[in-house]
């Protein structure tokens, strides 16, 4: 994966008690969405983007398909994170005017839109299962 998903999941209003029934959606499964319905690569593409089998990719996809269907239909938030992927650098999000952006030196992160130093590693939160 090249960087994390710009959301950390979807909500839906109007349905009461949907947080204590919420969907997980994987980073694979995301990112075979992406690829697959966003960027419209075939599944040969999209499973070399991954580095995965055909085979495998199309089992990525059609839990993701599922798990989503099954969000609409039963008006149940999707929640993205956990799953095994490897993001390209490390990404950040800034806690003070919400700009995301990736960082290569080590030394602790500015945001380069405000300058503020609260900023959190979306690296790390999207790994979390």
């Amino acid at each position: 994966m090249l960087m994390p998903p710009v959301i950390k999941g979807m909500s839906v209003f109007g349905v009461r008690g949907r947080k204590a029934n919420e969907v997980s959606l994987l980073l694979e499964e995301y990112e075979a969405i992406r690829l697959l319905d966003h960027q419209m690569l075939n599944q040969e593409q999209a499973a070399v983007v991954m580095n995965v089998s055909r085979p495998t990719l199309t089992r990525i996809y059609e839990e993701a398909r599922q798990k989503v269907a099954s969000a609409f239909v039963e008006g149940r938030d999707i929640v993205i994170k956990g799953g095994h992927v490897t993001f390209d650098q490390n990404w950040y999000k800034c806690n003070t005017c919400k700009a995301n952006f990736n960082f290569h030196e080590e030394d602790d992160p500015n945001c380069p839109v405000c300058e503020s130093t609260d900023v959190s590693s979306l690296n790390e939160y999207f790994k979390k299962a």
